[in-house]
Formats: C-alpha cells, structure tokens, sequence
C-alpha cells in the first residue's frame, strides 16, 4: 500500500522580478535559479516526506531517464517509475515578484504524450493515487476511474485546469485546489459555495487552498477550516504542491482529517519563505516538527 503520485516532472527555471511584465515589455530579471520541479514530483516528495511510501509515474525524454533517477535517488520514501520518451523532458519558467507572488509557464509534452493506464494494474486498497491538470484529459479521467475500480483512493489537484466537462467528478474522492482555480472550474468566488459546487458534481472532497487564510476542507455537512501562520512570503511557487502532497501523504497514514489539513497549512506556509518550488518543501523531520495552526469544525 503506498501513494501512486501520476503528473509530470519538469526542469524548472526560476526568475526573480522586481514586478510582472506588461505585454511587448522585456525585463532584465534580479536573480535566476534552475532545478526539478513539476507539480507531479513537487506533490510525490512532500508525500514522501510526509511519511507515505510514494511511486512517481511520469514521462520524461529517453535520455534524461538515467540522470534524473540518480538526482533523485537520495529522496528517501520516494520511487520513481520513469517512462522515456523521444521528446524534450517538460520544462516550466517561473517568475517570481519581489513579494513572492508568482507567474507559471510550462511547456507539457512528455505529460501530454505519458499515458500510465497500463502501469496502474497494482493498484489496490489502501493505495491512494493522486493526480494533476498536466496529463491529457482523457487519460486522466481513465486514470481516476481505474483507480476507483481498484478501490484506492483518489484524488485530484486540476491544475493546470480542465475545460469544462472534461472530468467525471463523481471518480474523484478528494479535489484539492486554490481559489483561482475553484472559481475557473465553478464560477463562484466564495470557496464554501465553490467547494458545494463541485460536491454536488460528484466530488466526495473538497480542500480549498486560501493562501495566507489558510485552508479549508468541505464534506457533505462538515467543514473544517484552519488558518494559516503569519509568515512574510519570500516565493509563493510550490506552496500548493506543499500542501497537496502533505496532505495526502498524512490521508495515506490515517491521520485525522483535521491535523493533516492543518499541518499541510503550516507546511505551505513554511515553504513560502523559502526559495524555489521544490527546493522550498519542507523536510520530513520539519514537517513533523511542525506547530499546527488553529482549526474550527463545521464553519458555515
């Protein structure tokens, strides 16, 4: 029994900027940082981290099987399944202001191309399989379905966002999403009317991401929302796979909903202070270190 973690790996380039660019406009950028990243292998580490035995299924190009495993193969908990393709290993450029808000471009070919259907024939209870937006839709959504035939538990961060009926939400146990994100997928601005939204699709979770509000997770009748830490953000980017893969790794040991939503807040909360996306995840000794915000239940 373990995470199955199904999305992308990137090489991430990381531009630091004194503010966004206007359209026609070329800044001169303040600082620059390259590295992996992609929200698939974002997500496996900090459920790996978070103390959940993690496999990361992904498309990257042939020849960057080999070297990609050895960067890896010091991240304790995590296993890769690296799937070669006769195409360039995804890349994501990320613009980062000088009060940690962030900007994201990725160029998605290998995950577009990744179809991980036939390597999902172990799944079982007790397995969780999570997913991204970066993989073709139709895929995903065979994905998700296999993984409910199997008995696992699902779960579904859409980021980068689907169309319109591109998913069957009923497939989907936990969606774990930001604000912006929700409001794309529902049209509505406030989380707790978003997050009903996509109950009343069929979704069996809902876990709205709030930024520095915190979180809050919605089913059925029940709520809970936690707050998160006052921090000063030094970059933002990563903050959500933090979230995400805390989140499920801690689902994955059992732990109650309430203490593994709050302390996947306060561990996006802590990698925002830090650089980069993947870089920024919290360790596992930091995680269970961690000093867990406040949570109320049933909030309207």
């Amino acid at each position: 029994m373990r995470v199955h973690v199904v999305g992308n790996l990137c090489r991430d380039t990381s531009l630091a900027v004194a503010r966004f660019p206007v359209p026609g406009e070329t800044l001169v950028a303040e600082g620059s940082a390259s590295g992996l990243g992609g929200k698939g292998l974002n997500q496996a580490v900090a459920a790996a981290r978070a103390g959940a035995p993690t496999t990361l299924h992904a498309a990257v190009a042939g020849a960057d099987v080999a070297a990609l495993a050895a960067a890896l193969a010091g991240e304790g908990g995590l296993a890769l399944r690296l799937v070669g393709r006769d195409l360039p290993t995804d890349t994501s450029t990320i613009l980062v202001r000088g009060d940690g808000e962030n900007l994201i471009v990725s160029a998605t070919a290998c995950a577009r191309a990744f179809d991980p259907v036939p390597d999902l024939g172990a799944l079982g209870p007790g397995d969780v399989l999570l997913m991204q937006g970066n993989l073709d839709p139709g895929r995903t959504r065979a994905c998700l379905a296999a993984g409910r035939r199997a008995g696992a538990l699902t779960v579904l961060n859409p980021s980068p966002v689907f169309a319109e009926g591109a998913l069957d939400w009923a497939a989907v146990d936990v969606a774990v999403l930001n604000r912006g994100e929700l409001a794309a997928l529902t049209g509505c601005r406030e989380p707790a009317e978003g997050a009903d939204a996509l109950l009343g699709r069929g979704a069996g979770a809902v876990a709205v991401t709030l930024g520095p509000q915190g979180a809050l997770l919605r089913s059925g009748d029940d709520t809970i929302a936690v707050a998160a830490p006052a921090v000063a953000a030094r970059d933002t980017s990563g903050a959500g796979d933090v979230f995400c893969g805390v989140l499920v790794g801690l689902m994955w040991r059992g732990v109650a909903t309430g203490t593994a939503l709050a302390r996947a807040v306060a561990a996006a909360s802590l990698s925002v202070t830090r650089a980069g996306a993947l870089a920024s995840c919290p360790g596992a000794a930091e995680i269970a270190a961690l000093s867990l915000p406040t949570l109320d239940r049933n909030v309207p």
